[in-house]
């Protein structure tokens, strides 16, 4: 597949299973999202590469989140229980989630948002390049990804942000090619 082939076929593959990436993978992953275009070099994002045990920790992580808020929403026992089973099975989407955030920079020439739209190309490099190496891949972010609990429990300080889960694996099937988006009604041309 060339790589227009690739840009022109993407889409999310939500079910995925076993095998992850190997080491050698995550290594050409990380390293196309550092390729991600960014101004001044400052490399705005941090990646923390959760598999295994790590999906266990992510997912009582989640619970501690939403637990509380849960509870409080005046749901019986059951609705609760249903809920917070829910919300531990999560991680469990992909045998490997790559969490990306932002490591914001101060510069005079490169402002927060720039830096914030930096990291999130290097999410969709790291798509991109997971389909080219034969997996599946959904970007997620959802309320958990706001959520200051989250946030600190993978240290990551309250200026930065959560970009999105990046949940990888191997499709459970080949699904088929969904009908291209028309660029049409997004576009004007100035001649």
């Amino acid at each position: 597949m060339n790589a227009i082939e690739l840009l022109l076929t993407r889409q999310s593959t939500s079910v995925l299973t076993e095998p992850a990436p190997n080491e050698a993978d995550v290594a050409t992953l990380l390293s196309a999202g550092m390729r991600a275009p960014d101004h001044g070099g400052l490399k705005p994002w941090h990646f923390h590469v959760i598999t295994g045990d790590g999906l266990q920790r992510l997912s009582e992580l989640y619970l501690d989140a939403k637990t509380s808020e849960v509870k409080t929403a005046a749901l019986d026992e059951e609705v609760i229980n249903e809920k917070l089973a829910k919300i531990a099975k999560m991680p469990f989407r992909a045998p490997m989630i790559i969490a990306i955030s932002t490591h914001y920079v101060q510069h005079s020439k490169v402002p927060k948002q720039e830096q914030l739209v930096a990291a999130g190309c290097c999410v969709h490099a790291m798509q991109m390049a997971a389909f080219a190496l034969g997996y599946g891949a959904v970007w997620r972010t959802g309320d958990l990804a706001y959520h200051n609990k989250v946030k600190q429990g993978l240290a990551i300080d309250a200026d930065n942000d959560i970009v999105g889960f990046l949940y990888i694996g191997t499709p459970t099937k080949v699904a088929a090619i969904k009908p291209a988006k028309s660029y049409q009604e997004s576009v004007t041309f100035w001649q």
